[in-house]
């Protein structure tokens, strides 16, 4: 990467403008935002975004996060390359700032004061013009008023990931000297994304389990709010690679402790995956992300939320669906973690099927026999088969 050139491909509302950088390793971020804002000079460009394999957004703000784009295309590349194929341009979305009135759709305010958690008139208002937000508003600003964690006292470590439109990081909290898990969302996304963080928000905050993690409190800083839990200094599960059986045992109580917790609340995790389970040096085993989880007696989503490569069928479909659909998804990521790999051929992304063949394709696609589980006891694949069941979902044949 450091004397091969690359194309980058700046994407703009009124056209794409292609750029050969002849040595990327000499690419910083200052330059590529002189770049793009000469192709957008009218607007004020502070970051830019890129996709990753599963097509999220990810934004870069600074020169370690350019790096972390550049190694992430040279990656890439090199697969596409033995693929036989000629390798894309390197797409960047240009992170065009909006005014206060189109940032703050939800009429969010940020309190000035050293104490915000002693202030009556508390730290957000939430006048919200859609009425179908306003309860979650309303949770979301009684979280708020009750934290005690202020942006003053966190001294920011390390970048731990990114995903559901914010990135997390590993944080020291001074007062409690306290490390902590802190994922930064930007307020200028989506209307769909904000009404996930909200209901992240609200589900945080009613879970109290042992193997759900927990939430300390969330502030605001200028235009992106902070939410602070606790940090497992031992990761996630997608990163350990092939666990062993015995091990994947008790790994199993944890996380379907953590989900019949979820159930009983009416709730749906929505994206249970190897990466959303993490662990810590203490032995325990807690679920994480419910950006993508809803109550489900509000609703019975046809949506396409979460991470279609651990999909039931019906979701793919997009026919109704319930906790079975959860159960399947569990199914997948623990024989993932028992083999080492994703059970099924690289050539079966769920997302590169629907673009390239549409839903018909996709459908075959769960049809597919089960994955190969060789060196596996009979015991396990019997036991993590039956959460793969393609029949519809409102059975019992589909267990843990």
């Amino acid at each position: 990467m450091d004397t091969e050139a690359i194309v980058i491909r700046i994407k703009t509302p009124t056209g794409d403008m292609d750029s050969s950088v002849d040595c990327p390793s000499l690419l910083n971020f200052n330059d590529l935002l002189v770049a793009i804002r000469d192709v957008m000079p009218e607007a004020t460009v502070t970051a830019f975004e890129y996709e990753d394999e599963v097509g999220d957004r990810i934004t870069v703000r600074s020169d370690e996060e350019l790096k972390a784009m550049l190694s992430y295309y040279c990656n890439t590349m090199n697969e596409q390359r033995m693929n036989g194929l000629l390798p894309d341009p390197l797409q960047i979305f240009p992170r065009a700032g909006k005014t206060p009135g189109i940032r703050n759709i939800h009429g969010l305010k940020v309190n000035t004061r050293p104490n915000p958690a002693s202030d009556c008139t508390h730290a957000v208002s939430d006048s919200i013009a859609n009425n179908s937000l306003k309860k979650s508003s309303a949770e979301l600003k009684r979280i708020l008023t009750n934290g005690q964690i202020n942006a003053q006292d966190i001294h920011y470590q390390e970048q731990l990931g990114h995903g559901n439109g914010g990135t997390v990081y590993k944080a020291y909290h001074v007062l409690s000297k306290r490390v902590l898990a802190v994922k930064v969302i930007p307020l200028d996304i989506t209307v769909e994304l904000q009404k996930q963080i909200m209901s992240e928000l609200e589900i945080l905050y009613k879970c109290d389990s042992p193997y759900i993690i927990r939430f300390f409190s969330a502030f605001f800083v200028e235009n992106r709010i902070s939410i602070c839990t606790e940090f497992m200094d031992g990761g996630s599960l997608d990163v350990y690679k092939r666990i062993p059986e015995h091990v994947l045992g008790r790994i199993a109580v944890a996380v379907v402790k953590g989900l019949t917790y979820l159930w009983s609340l009416k709730i749906l995790h929505r994206d249970v995956k190897p990466s959303n389970m993490l662990v810590n040096t203490r032995g325990q085993v807690k679920l994480c992300d419910f950006g993508v989880s809803t109550q489900l007696v509000n609703s019975i989503a046809k949506t396409y939320v979460g991470t279609n490569a651990y999909m039931a069928p019906e979701r793919i479909s997009g026919e109704q669906y319930g906790i079975h659909a959860d159960v399947w998804s569990v199914g997948i990521s623990f024989m993932e973690l028992a083999l080492g790999m994703f059970p099924y051929p690289q050539t079966v992304h769920l997302q590169a099927v629907a673009e390239w063949c549409g839903k018909s394709a996709r459908i075959q696609l769960v049809r597919r026999s089960q994955p190969k589980s060789s060196g596996l006891s009979c015991h396990f694949c019997r036991h993590w088969h039956s959460c793969l069941c393609k029949t519809p979902c409102y059975t019992s044949k589909r267990t843990f």
